[in-house]
């Protein structure tokens, strides 16, 4: 698969992972296995950037004695994820298309 459209598929992954609350990172990737095996050095840099475009905001909360960050989705992450959800109709379209001629031939 293309980089970049991974890039962005796990980005919407990770983004529906928080739609209902928000969550750490180890549990993050739990809730994603059965769909998309993800690791901690693909997850951070993700939650990194959905951090810095705002996306994402980030609470630190202390958990058996040490900090563990939470990061809950924001509107603005909501809307990525509708534009995102918008975006794979086009590509799913093509997808089909190239899908038919494949077929044809």
């Amino acid at each position: 698969m293309d980089a970049q459209l991974k890039r962005g598929v796990l980005e919407a992954c990770v983004l529906s992972a928080l739609l209902s609350e928000p969550s750490y990172g180890y549990r993050i990737i739990k809730s994603l296995s059965p769909v998309v095996a993800i690791s901690e050095s693909t997850l951070y840099p993700i939650l990194k950037r959905l951090e810095s475009s705002g996306h994402l905001c980030v609470e630190s909360r202390e958990h058996s004695g040490r900090l563990r960050k939470y990061y809950a989705i924001t509107h603005s992450g909501k809307d990525r994820l509708l534009q995102f959800i918008a975006e794979w109709e086009g590509i799913a379209e093509i997808y089909r298309y190239i899908q038919n001629e494949v077929e044809q031939r």
